[in-house]
């Protein structure tokens, strides 16, 4: 094994498996997997024994097609860091990418079970591993040799790492179980994986309305699911019983419409209901929507943990020194830290470091806490929001007759925001400092040589506070009195989208209003993100206000563009381009949408920059009798 470092629609194609993903054919040994595996760090956030660890390996690939693996990771990391709550808890996770070249290229049984088989390093094949009992569409993986590959990276485990197994194929597939797999690149493949990993983080459910395509699936006759997205309540009785997502309710959904009840799912097309028309667990391109969302960020945040290091307090500490406690530090937000003595909260205005000097303490032992929390909107329901993966809590006993001998730590940044590529203009920036037992570094801000305040925690710095104008800027964190200083490029620059058009019948510019084209029928649409910077963006259009849905191409050609018509069209038994009210499959209501539509487009770019929505409107003349 080599280790090297890195280089400066629609319904859902997998099926949720009990256990294990891969119980397609044994290969090979593991031994000679392994000695040809290198493990590559893509992204590194903090020590992998302190994060979530996302290990994605390949299958398929040649040694000559290693660098066709490496530009599928890219493309679907860029995906999901496009996606909440991915984007806000990027820095709680590392990605590690285990290159292991295969002796033949692609994958078993793709496409059909005639197919031939393939010598590769990992077994993965389509119909669950060549199973004719099974659908193409769930695509396996040898577990066995996946998590000897995995454990190759240092410091994960199976309770803090996330396996994800690319296949070399344009073919549709994934499955998600204990371990995720996709394609590597159809069309949707990159959508493919935050909903697996949905699946397999998550424990999220299916919510589609099938188990075979084009077959619908039938009435729901079970009992409550106990899945946390599925019910048989009715809104009244959610809110009565103060069950589910009651707390939700009529709240806009992050993916389209309005979180409600919505009929289907669990492979069924009735007796049990869903929050949203569509997310990403029903339909690639939408995103999680807030009941989904809030089970990731506590499925995510329970992989870590919210203290990263503290005051020892294994013995009673004096009442002469300072105590300092350092956190983790979410891209969406600051997390909160609360200080109290002998259960009364004391007013330190968020920081990480206390100097109980400052409190004079009378004789005896007295009780001290930090409890650490995250304060996110994602999340509603205080039973999260007081677990373990959202609130931590640091117990000291203080003995005034203690005396703590005094050391000789310098000042030094222990930690940081990486420095090496430009941040976001509406990300947390942070810093961490060493902690002497007799004073406490301050952290100092400046952004293009003027010092901006950041009063209480000043470890992190919230962005979004500076209101920053367009553009590129600097950024540094320097401890006064010593020469430690970060840099940080700054981007505040949103990247640009533009878009092209299939001709019109005509176009018709009014004083006031976007620009309108005319159709009387089907009509494609491209769009082309740039931004000024190198690195992948991610676009995504929305339709009369809909959610907004990632723009991929389409689904038999990523090159080609996305297709609009009044009723959809139907590939491999599901409903892409509806114009008007979404359609999925072919037993959704096809009425044509004629007449007038608002069209959205932005661009999110390598930062997390999220780009103003531009507009522009289509009218589809209906056919005259």
């Amino acid at each position: 094994m080599r280790f090297r470092r890195a280089a400066a629609g629609l319904t859902t194609a997998c099926l949720l498996t009990a256990g294990l993903v891969g119980a397609g054919p044994a290969v090979a040994g593991p031994a000679p997997v392994i000695e040809a595996a290198t493990v590559v760090p893509v992204q590194t956030t903090g020590p992998a024994d302190k994060r979530f660890n996302l290990v994605v390996m390949g299958d398929g690939y040649t040694a000559e097609e290693m660098p066709a693996f490496r530009a599928d990771v890219e493309k679907h990391l860029n995906v999901l860091w496009s996606i909440e709550p991915f984007a806000s808890y990027r820095s709680y996770i590392n990605v590690w990418a285990v290159e292991v070249p295969s002796r033949e290229s692609g994958v078993d049984c793709d496409p059909g079970l005639d197919a031939p088989r393939r010598d590769t390093a990992l077994g993965m094949g389509f119909w669950g591993g060549c199973d004719p009992d099974s659908v193409q569409r769930l695509l396996t993986v040898d577990s066995r040799l996946a998590g000897a590959l995995a454990d190759l990276v240092p410091g994960t485990s199976g309770a803090n790492r996330q396996i994800v197994a690319l296949a070399h194929s344009d073919t549709y597939g994934g499955a998600g179980g204990s371990y995720a797999t996709a394609s590597g690149g159809n069309a949707l493949s990159s959508l493919i994986t935050p909903h697996e990993i949905g699946h397999s983080l998550g424990r999220l459910q299916d919510e589609y309305d099938y188990y075979a395509r084009g077959v619908p699936g039938g009435v729901y006759s079970g009992p409550e699911p106990s899945s946390a997205h599925h019910t048989l309540r009715t809104e009244r009785e959610m809110r009565d019983e103060r069950a589910k997502w009651w707390r939700w309710l009529g709240e806009r959904s992050e993916a389209g419409g309005v979180i409600g009840r919505y009929e289907g799912g669990l492979y069924s097309t009735g007796g049990v209901w869903r929050p949203s028309k569509h997310s990403i667990m029903k339909t690639l391109g939408y995103a999680f929507d807030q009941v989904e969302r809030e089970v990731m960020v506590q499925a995510i945040s329970a992989k870590v943990d919210l203290v990263q290091g503290h005051t020892p307090d294994t013995a009673p500490i004096g009442a002469d020194r300072t105590v300092w406690v350092d956190t983790l530090h979410p891209l969406g937000g600051e997390l909160d830290v609360v200080w109290r003595l002998d259960g009364r909260a004391l007013d330190r205005g968020n920081a990480r470091t206390l100097d109980l000097r400052e409190l004079a303490l009378s004789p005896g032992a007295h009780t001290l806490t930090a409890t650490v929390s995250d304060p996110t909107p994602f999340v509603r329901d205080p039973a999260v929001r007081g677990s373990a993966a959202l609130t931590r809590t640091v117990t000291w006993t203080v003995d005034p007759a203690l005396s703590t001998p005094r050391d000789d730590v310098g000042a030094a940044f222990t930690g940081h925001t990486p420095t090496e590529a430009p941040v976001g203009g509406r990300s947390v920036v942070h810093a961490d400092t060493t902690h002497p037992t007799h004073r406490t570094f301050a952290v100092r801000w400046r952004l293009d040589g003027r010092t901006v305040a950041n009063p209480g925690n000043d470890r992190d710095l919230d962005l979004r506070s500076l209101r920053l104008t367009d553009g590129t800027h600097t950024l540094t964190a320097r401890i006064p009195g010593s020469d430690a200083e970060l840099r940080w490029t700054v981007d505040a620059r949103a990247a640009s989208t533009s878009y092209e058009l299939s001709p019109p019948l005509r176009t018709v510019q009014r004083p006031g209003r976007p620009v309108e084209y005319v159709y009387d029928g089907e009509f494609t649409m491209r769009l082309a993100g740039r931004d000024d910077r190198p690195g992948p963006v991610v676009s995504q259009f929305r339709v009369d206000g809909d959610g907004w849905y990632t723009y991929y191409g389409w689904p038999t050609d990523a090159d080609a563009p996305f297709r609009f018509s009044p009723g959809g069209t139907v590939i491999d038994d599901l409903v892409y381009g509806k114009l008007g009210r979404s359609r999925a499959v072919p037993w959704d209501d096809a009425t044509p949408d004629y007449g007038t539509h608002t069209v959205e487009y932005r661009t999110i770019d390598a930062a997390g920059n999220v780009g103003a929505a531009r507009t522009f409107l289509v009218t589809l003349v209906e056919p005259r009798g």
